[in-house]
């Protein structure tokens, strides 16, 4: 059985407000967010819609921060990240739902499966849970999501859309 992904609080930010936190389920049937992400998270305040959706959503399990091995800390990456990748390190097959370039760059490195929240609504797509891509992702660009018109076009253009 493949572990449960872990995800950033990047992700959990947009797809909270675009309204489609249930796209993570893609990727499991539980995700793991890390005591690190959920602090971040819940540093926004208790309104939060992100606050909330992990709070009350019953697939969203919390754990602990993993100790951040030395080759991680070497990235220099937030605390979020940092326990996000030492979470996928240390539990093989895990895979890191992670949007940070520089994080996305460190998994590669470390050989981390990794998706971005782009990378979710392309998989929802491919899979049939969604008829058309394009609508989600400018919803999420609406909800603060930064997809620039040329990585947009080529995303929309791998699910021929």
């Amino acid at each position: 059985m493949a572990e449960p992904p872990v995800v950033n609080a990047s992700p959990l930010i947009f797809l909270a407000r675009g309204d489609l936190l249930d796209l993570l389920q893609l990727a499991g049937d539980t995700v793991v967010v890390t005591t690190s992400v959920a602090t971040e998270i819940r540093r926004r305040g208790p309104a939060d819609l992100t606050a909330q959706a992990i709070q009350n959503t019953a697939w969203v399990v919390l754990v602990e921060d993993p100790p951040i091995p030395g080759l991680i800390q070497a990235w220099d990456l937030g605390q979020g990240e940092s326990s996000v990748l030492a979470w996928a390190y240390t539990h093989l097959g895990t895979e890191a739902i992670i949007d940070d370039l520089a994080a996305r760059r460190c998994t590669a490195a470390l050989g981390i499966p990794a998706r971005g929240t782009l990378g979710l609504v392309l998989t929802a797509k491919r899979r049939g849970r969604i008829p058309a891509a394009r609508p989600l992702l400018d919803r999420l660009r609406q909800s603060g999501m930064y997809l620039s018109d040329h990585v947009m076009s080529q995303a929309l253009a791998l699910v021929r859309e």
